[in-house]
């Protein structure tokens, strides 16, 4: 007898990585890359993320968000909740593996054709992929060197 079931069957954490590119049709779909369907779950959650992108979350890391925002006290949550969580979205990908990405989301991330899926470990981000880029150019051998030092790397 074998068993096949995913990491969050068990609790553990997923790990998401990678880059994608993949066109958004005229209506908001995007087919969601397969390295990433199966650690997302069946049923997962998008919101406005930073940086003009958008967060992807498995709803196991939603659910740690919710968690983490009731938690405070309400005068430091409501910017968050606002933020977070009045343009969220439950979505489950179809038979093909595409999701509709709401307009509202869509005009934040400004997303247009062509975007980017990126795994950042515990959620995916997706960005315009001009934006993307222009992004990354602003990323120098440097401030990445500062980084790894603060992480003691």
């Amino acid at each position: 007898m074998v068993f096949i079931c995913s990491a969050l069957s068990f609790g553990v954490s997923v790990m998401l990585i990678g880059e994608y590119q993949h066109n958004i049709d005229t209506k908001g779909r995007v087919a969601v890359p397969s390295k990433f369907r199966d650690d997302l779950g069946v049923l997962f959650y998008i919101t406005k993320g930073l940086d003009n992108c958008l967060f992807v979350l498995p709803q196991e890391e939603w659910n740690k968000l919710v968690e983490k925002v009731k938690a405070l006290p309400i005068s430091k949550a409501r910017a968050l909740q606002r933020f977070f969580f009045s343009g969220a979205a439950e979505v489950m990908p179809d038979k093909q593996g595409r999701i509709l990405i709401p307009q509202q989301l869509r005009d934040h991330a400004g997303l247009n054709k062509e975007i980017t899926f990126i795994g950042t470990s515990s959620r995916v981000e997706i960005w315009d992929s001009k934006k993307w880029t222009e992004f990354n150019k602003d990323l120098t051998q440097e401030s990445v060197a500062e980084a790894m030092d603060m992480l003691g790397l």
